[in-house]
C-alpha cells in the first residue's frame, strides 16, 4: 500500500503539537477507548452543484444499468492455489488488469452495502462488487488519477466489469470542465446512491452514482476534460463519475487522522475508518499507534449531517492496517505487514487469524439466506484476487 504523503516530525514538534506519544494498546488486550468527541466531520454535498449541473446538461448521464450493459472487460475465476480459510467465492480481473504495474486496486464495497439484502442486493438491477484503484504515471511514477471498477456479481448477467474514471469538476457553469483526482483511494463505501472514497490526509470525497457522465473516446491517452465544442475526453474512458462534495475530518486530539481505509457498518448506520501507521522506522507513514473511528450518518439518511461527531474511537495495538470492517459491535482489522486479520469485540477481546499477503480493504456482506461474508482483495500485481470468506470463520 504505497503512500505519497510524508509524516516525518521531530520529537519536539510531536510534543508541541500534542500528538499521540503514549504507548499503543496492549496487543493481548486489544484496542483501548479514546475520546470520541475529539473527532468530527464537516460535510458539503453541494460543493460542485453549478458545474455538475452544467456537465450533466452538456454530456448527459448513464445509469448504472447502462454502464453494465456496456461492460467491456471479462473477469475470470480464482486460481486453484488460492485457498484462504473459509473461502466462499471470488474472481480475478482480466490478465492485463491483474498484472498492470501502474494501476493498483485498493478499496472494496458492494451493492449489498448500498441497498442491503432487499431484492438480492441489486442496485439498478445489478448485484455489484465495486473496487477503487489508483493510477501512477508509470510503474515507478507518482499517483496521477483514480478510478472505480464495477463488477457484475449476478448469475443473470455476464461475468463482465467496466472501469469508470473519478474526476473533480472544474471551471464554471458557463464553461464546465473536470480534472483527474490523484488520490490513493485506499478505501471506499457505497451507501444508498452515494459513494464515499477515502482521501488520506483529509477525509472523504463524495460521488453520486446517479450522475455518471458519458464522455468521448478516441482521444489520446493523456487527454482529460473539455477539448473543443462539446467534446470531452477522459483518458479514453467512456464514463466518468464527478465528485459532488467533500467530507472534511477535524480533530482536537492534536493528530490529524490518516484516512487509509474505510468501510460501511449497516447495523449502526456508520462509516468506520482506520489508519495505516508503523511502530517505528517509516518515512512515508506515521510512526505512532493507529486509530479507528466510527462516524454515524444523519438519522434516516445516507448522508452525514453538516457537522458529525464520532460515536466511537479506538487506539489500536496493530500496525500497517490496510483494511477495517465493523458490524454489530464486531471489528476486523487487516494488517498487510503481519498478514493477519485481527478480530475484536469489547466483550470477548482480540483474536488473531492468518490472512493473505498484500491484503487491502474489507467489506461486510449481509445475507438473509446464506452465511454472511467478508469481501477483500489483494493489490499485488499478478495475484489480484478479489474474494469472499465466510464471516464466521474469522469471528463469531
Amino acid at each position: 500500500m504505497p503512500r505519497r504523503r510524508r509524516f516525518v516530525l521531530s520529537i519536539g514538534a510531536v510534543l508541541a503539537a500534542g500528538m499521540l506519544v503514549s504507548p499503543p494498546a496492549d496487543a493481548a488486550a486489544g484496542p483501548t477507548t479514546l475520546p470520541a468527541s475529539q473527532y468530527t466531520l464537516s460535510a458539503n454535498y453541494h460543493q460542485f452543484d453549478a458545474v455538475n449541473t452544467a456537465l450533466v446538461s452538456t454530456l448527459g448521464t448513464a445509469a448504472v444499468h447502462t454502464v453494465m450493459d456496456n461492460a467491456n472487460h471479462d473477469r475470470t475465476g480464482l486460481p486453484s492455489s488460492f485457498a484462504p480459510a473459509g473461502l466462499s467465492t471470488g474472481f480475478q480481473f482480466d490478465s492485463t488488469d491483474n498484472s498492470d504495474c501502474a494501476n493498483y486496486p485498493q478499496g472494496i464495497t458492494t451493492s449489498r452495502d448500498a441497498v442491503g439484502t432487499a431484492n438480492s442486493g441489486n442496485y439498478d438491477g445489478h448485484q455489484l462488487v465495486l473496487v477503487s484503484w489508483y493510477t501512477k504515471a508509470s510503474c515507478s511514477g507518482a499517483q496521477e488519477r483514480s478510478r472505480i471498477t464495477l463488477v457484475d456479481w449476478d448469475a443473470t448477467y455476464p461475468n463482465k466489469y467496466r472501469k469508470v474514471l473519478l474526476v473533480q469538476p472544474t471551471g464554471t457553469a458557463a464553461a464546465p470542465d473536470f480534472q483527474d483526482i490523484p488520490i490513493h483511494a485506499g478505501g471506499v463505501s457505497w451507501y444508498g446512491d452515494y459513494l464515499y472514497v477515502a482521501d488520506t490526509g483529509h477525509g472523504m470525497r463524495v460521488f453520486d452514482m446517479r450522475k455518471i457522465l458519458k464522455t468521448n473516446t478516441g482521444g489520446t491517452a493523456d487527454q482529460i476534460g473539455h477539448q473543443t465544442g462539446s467534446t470531452y475526453y477522459a483518458h479514453n474512458y467512456a464514463y466518468v463519475l464527478p465528485q459532488i462534495g467533500t467530507i472534511t475530518a477535524n480533530t482536537t486530539s492534536g493528530t490529524g487522522l490518516s484516512w487509509s481505509s474505510i468501510s460501511l457498518d449497516r447495523v449502526s448506520k456508520s462509516i468506520v475508518m482506520a489508519e495505516y501507521t508503523c511502530s517505528s522506522g517509516c518515512t512515508d507513514y506515521p510512526n505512532r499507534a493507529p486509530r479507528a473511528v466510527r462516524f454515524p450518518f444523519a438519522s434516516g439518511a445516507t448522508t452525514f449531517a453538516a457537522t458529525t461527531t464520532a460515536s466511537q474511537a479506538l487506539q489500536l495495538p496493530w500496525y500497517k492496517l490496510n483494511g477495517v470492517a465493523s458490524h454489530n459491535g464486531r471489528w476486523w482489522f487487516n494488517s498487510s505487514g503481519d498478514k493477519k486479520l485481527y478480530y475484536w469485540t469489547s466483550a470477548t477481546g482480540p483474536a488473531t487469524h492468518t490472512w493473505v499477503g498484500s491484503g487491502e480493504s474489507i467489506s461486510y456482506w449481509e445475507d438473509s439466506a446464506n452465511a454472511d461474508l467478508l469481501w477483500s482483495l489483494q493489490e499485488g500485481a499478478g495475484s489480484r484476487n478479489v474474494f469472499a470468506v465466510t464471516q464466521a470463520t474469522y469471528g463469531a
